[in-house]
């Protein structure tokens, strides 16, 4: 099994390295499977207080991550005998919405490097000149690109072979069909008097794989109509399926007929 190499540039390496060193990202790296190499935007600064960012032009509040430091530490591991593995990627909240299926694009390559913003943002000339694009995690302003950084690594890195133990996890997760995941339910099978509905204790799989389909299909329904929409729609396959499970009023209240 190959190494997926992910770079990250941040001015607090710190904290990426620190929750990379637990749970499955921890495992992924002592497998081999991952190779996660951070780096302090700090050392591409050129003056003794390691100043890396300024006021911006025009006027306003905040500072600006300077363009000069950014370029200097990319470039620095560029020159190296490994190189810096591309597409370089800017965490912002103007890029491109991250989901589920950029996931699986980038666990398809052979790795991927990202740049954490800090303060108002990042010098334009950054964006424009040096990375390969830009990633946003939502709609939603953060203080710097870190956490961020932490959610797409660990997004993709759980999508890699092995890291997970059951392969078949992954493709059975939240998004990961266009539909929202199924109830999950484990022991005791009677807990303070709400049962574990009868087919998941059934037996027969064929029937649990079929309310587990029909369950998300009405999760989607109910709760994300937007994904259902993205997706086109219901086939007849699932509209026939949710009406075996007793949905007829969903179906009507969503404007399919049968």
């Amino acid at each position: 099994m190959g190494s997926m190499r992910i770079d990250v540039f941040t001015l607090f390496p710190e904290v990426i390295d620190h929750y990379a060193d637990a749970s499955i990202l921890g495992r992924a790296r002592v497998q081999g499977t991952l190779d996660l190499r951070t780096h302090d935007v700090r050392d591409g600064a050129d003056d003794p207080h390691r100043s890396v960012d300024d006021a911006p032009f025009g006027g306003g509040a905040g500072m600006v991550l300077a363009p000069g430091p950014v370029f200097r530490a990319v470039e620095e591991v560029e020159g190296t005998a490994d190189g810096l593995p591309r597409p370089l990627m800017l965490l912002s909240p103007s890029g491109r919405h991250f989901d589920q299926a950029v996931a699986w694009e980038l666990a398809a390559s052979a790795g991927f490097s990202l740049l954490c913003g800090r303060y108002e943002g990042v010098d334009q000339r950054v964006a424009d000149h040096l990375v390969d694009g830009e990633l946003s995690v939502g709609d939603f302003v953060l203080a710097g690109g870190e956490l961020a950084a932490l959610v797409v690594v660990e997004a993709v890195v759980r999508l890699l072979p092995g890291v997970l133990g059951n392969d078949r996890s992954a493709a059975d997760e939240t998004f990961s069909a266009g539909l929202l995941e199924y109830p999950q339910f484990t022991r005791p099978a009677d807990y303070r008097g709400w049962e574990v509905p009868d087919v998941l204790r059934s037996g027969d799989h064929g029937r649990v794989d079929r309310w587990r389909q029909a369950q998300a299909l009405i999760r989607t329904l109910l709760r994300r109509p937007d994904l259902m929409s993205a997706r086109g729609g219901l086939s007849d396959e699932e509209v026939q399926l949710l009406v075996e499970h007793g949905e007829a009023r969903l179906l009507r209240d969503h404007g399919y007929h049968w």
